[in-house]
């Protein structure tokens, strides 16, 4: 539990404070750190009684020689759990170090706790990880989702529970403004535990597991209580809110569709994935993405790329020679998602309507084919969209 490079951190630097050498050993006796390296690795006989009854004593430099490895001073139990896992020893006079004794093991048993609760805390960390890893490359035909259930459980997530998969992308962007004194932009790697802690404070649910996925990518496994989703999409605008407040960096946040399952699990946190993917390429400039709005983009981007490419040069050539291509290519999108409404269209692309008209009309004269007649719209409109995915 003592780890050896904790005993000789604390041991270092008490020694320094109070001027009287420090030592610490095991549960067995054995010395794992002091303020005179020479006897780390050494046997202190008498930390052996002490640790049997956990109770502190002293040793006069006449009883000290009587002892192996043991010098004048006074050796207390250092106590975890109700048990003794370790002592302390402070070397000299024991009416001299009598008085640093019990606070230097306060001292010692406040960073014990804290190492063994970082401990637990990092190991439930890297479980989240591993959980979410498996349900993210889950396949039925390699490992059973009961499997994944039970393993879930043991952490304390029960994922018959509805919950909703939500991708956390972080990356700092290119010429962001640089640290104070000129240092370099900061690493999204460098503040993760930081980033970790912010998508918890807003995905606070107990059952909500949340882990780093990779370098600068957080998935979240969120509990989908009795509320609607718009809820979810404010939690998620925080989050990206919370980050951008943070030197240099921006967020945004892909969003899958409702599952109980592991099956379904796997699903949401891909199309959450998706949904990061498409939607910065193909939606405009919204930091949050719900898979929900780009099934369309998701399916062309199944298609593999020759066949998108016919696509556009066969459904789009003329349009796009044209210099103001993709003001017309955003005149299709948009007409075809407002419900071919042309208030809403132009509200969309916020011109005016007649700027709409007008680009309808050249669009209908280079085609060849009225933008009412859905089929051709249809066509069009996939084709835009596709233009707009690239080659990626």
């Amino acid at each position: 539990m003592l780890s050896p490079s904790l005993a000789q951190e604390i041991a270092g630097d008490t020694s320094a404070v109070i001027g009287f050498n420090v030592l610490i050993t095991d549960a067995e006796g054995m010395v794992i750190g002091s303020g005179d390296s020479s006897r780390v690795g050494s046997f202190h006989e008498a930390s052996v009684e002490v640790l049997r009854t956990q109770e502190p004593a002293t040793h006069s430099a006449s009883q000290a020689q009587q002892l192996r490895g043991v010098r004048p001073g006074v050796t207390l139990p250092l106590v975890a759990g109700g048990q003794a896992v370790g002592t302390v020893g402070i070397t000299g006079t024991p009416a001299q170090v009598r008085r640093f004794g019990l606070l230097v093991k306060r001292q010692t048993e406040i960073l014990l706790r804290e190492s063994v609760m970082l401990r637990s805390r990092l190991l439930s960390e890297r479980a989240a990880e591993k959980l979410l890893a498996d349900i993210a490359s889950y396949d039925p035909q390699v490992v059973e989702g009961d499997f994944l259930v039970f393993r879930a459980a043991e952490l304390g997530f029960d994922l018959r529970l509805q919950r909703v998969a939500v991708a956390v992308e972080v990356t700092v962007p290119e010429g962001a403004a640089r640290r104070r004194g000129g240092g370099p932009t900061q690493d999204v790697a460098l503040v993760r535990t930081e980033l970790l802690r912010t998508v918890r404070e807003v995905f606070a649910d107990p059952q909500d597991i949340v882990a780093g996925t990779a370098p600068g990518r957080i998935g979240v496994l969120h509990r989908v209580p009795a509320r609607r989703q718009t809820e979810l999409v404010a939690d998620c605008r925080r989050v990206v809110d919370v980050i951008a407040a943070q030197d240099g960096l921006t967020a945004r946040v892909g969003i899958g569709e409702p599952a109980s399952s592991v099956g379904g699990l796997h699903d949401s946190y891909q199309d959450a994935c998706d949904a990061l993917r498409l939607g910065g390429r193909s939606t405009g400039d919204s930091p949050v993405q719900l898979i929900a709005d780009l099934r369309v983009h998701q399916v062309l981007a199944a298609v593999n790329q020759s066949t998108r490419n016919r696509l556009v040069d066969l459904t789009t050539a003329e349009l796009r020679a044209q210099p103001d291509w993709p003001a017309l290519r955003d005149t299709i999108t948009a007409w075809c998602e407002s419900g071919f409404n042309l208030v809403r269209a132009s509200a969309a692309l916020h011109i005016h309507r007649n700027t709409v008209v007008y680009r309808m009309n050249k669009i209908e004269q280079i085609t060849g084919r009225p933008l009412r007649e859905h089929r051709t719209t249809m066509a069009l409109y996939l084709a835009c969209l596709a233009d707009q995915m690239g080659s990626g």
